[in-house]
């Protein structure tokens, strides 16, 4: 496992870090750190549900957009060092108190630790979906290596242009990453699974963050998504985008996304037939929706 991490290339970024030495682009070492470990009420219904997904945020990020919502661990890697040991624990302890799943937040960078805390949980009896929180900048052959372990993909498609893709999140590449690592996820779920319940036992959802300025690329990418997967996917359109600081460079993102914006976007979907989606209401872009990252569970 620790091999993984000497030259590592767990994401797109494939900086090549001895992590077991010192830091990747991620921010983090060979050691598995965490930052908050709860029943989560926020996400979509099928994943939520009444008693809410088991959520484990994971500290450090191979992203790191500049408008982060859950900067203090994108970006001030605010985390408690863990064993992969006491991570399964954390999955059982999730799934006592009544969790619909175990959502696994931007876990790229330790995917190896993750996947050993899984095979202990399901020795321990672990049975509820795991589901893979992701901003979409996965490498295919990490993505292999988590087949028969995830259930649900919740991966992000955050931009059409790549010109956007550099600029907020120094990433050119992303939108053929993301596109390539979408196509990943469902030729290994396939079509999408509920229970008697309406909860998602297996399934991808594709979530878009429609950003202020910019509904032409929230568009493009929803157009995309529909003329390649159809109804084979769920897509979440984002209405929560929350400045977390001025941005003197790119004004627009220092102000929340309008009704105008939003609601655009949305006649969107409707005019080229999505089906199989979630919108949010205005309400959710509050720093209340933001968890705080206290430790809580870890």
């Amino acid at each position: 496992m620790m091999n993984t991490y000497r030259n590592c290339r767990l994401c797109p970024r494939a900086c090549g870090a001895d992590r077991t030495a010192g830091h990747g682009f991620c921010k983090e070492t060979a050691v598995l750190r965490a930052a908050r470990a709860s029943l989560h009420m926020w996400e979509e219904p099928p994943l939520s549900g009444k008693t809410g997904s088991g959520t484990v945020f994971f500290s450090g990020c191979n992203l790191g957009c500049i408008f982060c919502q859950n900067h203090e661990i994108a970006h001030e890697n605010r985390g408690k060092e863990i064993s992969p040991e006491r991570l399964a624990e954390i999955f059982l302890e999730l799934q006592e108190k009544g969790a619909a799943n175990i959502n696994l937040v931007t876990a790229v960078h330790f995917v190896p630790h993750v996947v050993r805390a899984l095979d202990l949980a399901k020795i321990k009896g672990l049975t509820i979906p795991v589901v893979y929180n992701s901003g979409g900048y996965e490498s295919v052959d990490t993505l292999k290596r988590l087949n028969g372990y995830i259930d649900v993909y919740l991966p992000d498609y955050k931009y059409r242009d790549a010109d956007l893709a550099r600029r907020f999140s120094g990433a050119y590449d992303y939108p053929e990453v993301a596109e390539k690592a979408i196509a990943e996820m469902v030729a290994q779920i396939g079509d999408c699974v509920f229970d008697e319940n309406g909860m998602m036992q297996r399934g991808v959802i594709v979530r878009h963050l429609v950003l202020p300025k910019h509904t032409d690329d929230s568009m493009a990418v929803l157009e995309y998504l529909h003329r390649t997967y159809g109804d084979r996917i769920y897509i979440s359109i984002m209405s929560q985008y929350t400045p977390v600081r001025k941005y003197e460079k790119y004004p627009e993102l220092s102000r929340k996304l309008t009704t105008y914006e939003y609601e655009k976007v949305v006649k969107f979907t409707q005019k080229i037939g999505i089906r199989n989606g979630f919108l949010q209401s205005g309400e959710a872009a509050k720093e209340s929706f933001i968890p705080s990252f206290d430790g809580m569970g870890i």
